[in-house]
């Protein structure tokens, strides 16, 4: 069974840089084996220990495999698979909540401009 599953970004390196892959599997542990078996090093990737790494998230068919049973959740030919890495980082707390003013006072260079 063809089942596709969408590459993030940050893991193209290992699928030659190809946006989606198909790949193998009754279960979502057997469509990973697949996976690596075509690209060497991915599942390291998305397992740690025996389960998902914390920060991976896998959809099947938009639902998170957590809730359909992790690594043993079924898969069925036409499932679509989305990994999604947890992103973290982002603007200052205060930049929300800041006035125009001050966001102004934070990005605006003090002293003598140097290019004179």
């Amino acid at each position: 069974m063809a089942i596709e599953v969408r590459i993030p970004t940050i893991l193209r390196s290992y699928t030659g840089g190809e946006k989606a892959v198909t790949a193998d599997g009754a279960s979502l542990s057997a469509l990973i084996d697949s996976l690596d078996a075509d690209h060497p090093g991915i599942k390291e990737r998305l397992i740690e220990n025996g389960d998902l790494r914390r920060f991976v998230n896998i959809y099947v068919n938009d639902e998170d495999v957590r809730f359909l049973g992790g690594l043993e959740a079924e898969l069925s030919d036409g499932d679509q698979i989305v990994v999604l890495p947890a992103v973290a980082g982002g603007a200052h707390p205060t930049t929300f909540f800041a006035s125009p003013a001050a966001l102004l006072r934070r990005t605006t260079p003090r002293g003598p401009r140097k290019d004179r």
